[in-house]
């Protein structure tokens, strides 16, 4: 499913703990109010979420499913139609999905010494 473009792009590389480098550029909202924090934020997320398998290992499916979670308390804790906010929600991740399916994604060499 193609989703429309929003506005502007915002650039980002992840960098996984193997080594796997994915540089993405993603579709903010027309009413994005601050890229820099939308970043920033991204990156802290991402900073806890692997501090936090690497001190005590979980599933991918179980980690999914904890930030999945997350962002439907998000969407529900703002005051405002919950059907509107559940779409806006749904059209977020849609987007943020087909950025990273689009990232041009590059690994570390792998062998022996």
């Amino acid at each position: 499913m193609k989703v429309k473009p929003m506005a502007r792009p915002l650039p980002f590389t992840a960098i996984t703990d193997t080594g796997d480098k994915f540089d993405i550029e993603f579709p903010l909202h027309g009413s994005t109010e601050s890229a820099i924090r939308v970043h920033q934020l991204l990156g802290d997320i991402l900073e806890t979420v692997s501090r936090e398998v690497r001190r005590d290992p979980m599933s991918n499916g179980d980690v999914l499913q904890a930030l999945t979670m997350a962002i439907a308390i998000r969407a529900r804790m703002i005051a405002a139609d919950p059907n509107v906010t559940s779409k806006l929600a749904e059209d977020l991740l849609a987007a943020a999905l087909q950025g990273v399916e689009e990232a041009n994604t590059s690994a570390l060499p792998s062998g022996q010494a």
